[in-house]
């Protein structure tokens, strides 16, 4: 992805939150600048990567392969100083846009439509290889049991929410024609690095050509301590 990309993907972001009423936390507005003077006492977010993701998957195709996140909280299941089992999230979606199919095998998520189109989640089991499981599964939706079909399709409006237990493979997306759309994931902590299991391998954050300064910088870019 191009920088300018990114940094209009931002502005329209921080926007759209502003226009929903929806408030972040006071680093998220920090710019490369306010970052060469942070000194250790931001080390939390630096390590536990809170903070904005823009990611493409590394298909080069945003609006069709993308997602903006901002993780709100973090915790580290390995660092004894960051021992939040939780984290927070929110997740800004596009119409026609989809986060490709993957489970995690530490993290177990809520994913909360918070408001906008109705968003769509399609469910398989996972095998101990990896593969899509033929079995039938089970989730929960606002503490619902439920039953899927393998490649299910699950609907999730305004103000409904899904449970994705652990090895539990999902793909989601809104549908074109629908607005921009508002969702919150609450979970166990969250390690980008080792617990993302992509179905087809993709790259998790984007490479990034340099065409112009970062307006802010994303979580896996903070530079180290002043």
């Amino acid at each position: 992805m191009k920088r300018s990309e990114i940094n209009k993907i931002l502005c329209e972001a921080e926007e759209f939150l502003r226009l929903q009423n929806f408030h972040l936390p006071p680093f998220a507005v920090w710019t490369p600048l306010d970052w060469e003077k942070k000194g250790t006492e931001a080390d939390e977010i630096r390590e536990n990567r809170l903070g904005w993701d823009i990611t493409d998957f590394g298909k080069g195709d945003f609006s069709a392969f993308g997602l903006v996140l901002f993780t709100i909280r973090n915790g580290s299941a390995t660092n004894i100083k960051w021992q939040k089992p939780y984290a927070e999230k929110i997740l800004i979606v596009q119409p026609g846009q989809k986060t490709p199919m993957h489970y995690h095998t530490e993290k177990m998520e809520d994913i909360i439509n918070r408001g906008g189109g109705t968003l769509f989640v399609q469910l398989y089991g996972s095998t101990p290889d990896g593969k899509f499981s033929s079995e039938p599964g089970s989730f929960s939706m606002d503490g619902v049991s439920r039953q899927f079909r393998p490649g299910e399709v699950v609907s999730l409006r305004s103000g409904e929410s899904i449970t994705i237990f652990r090895g539990l493979y999902h793909e989601f997306w809104v549908e074109e024609g629908t607005g921009i759309t508002l969702l919150g994931e609450v979970s166990s902590s969250n390690d980008d690095e080792t617990d993302n299991y992509f179905f087809d391998p993709i790259g998790r954050f984007p490479e990034i050509e340099e065409d112009e300064e970062p307006y802010r910088f994303l979580c896996n870019e903070y530079p180290e301590a002043s």
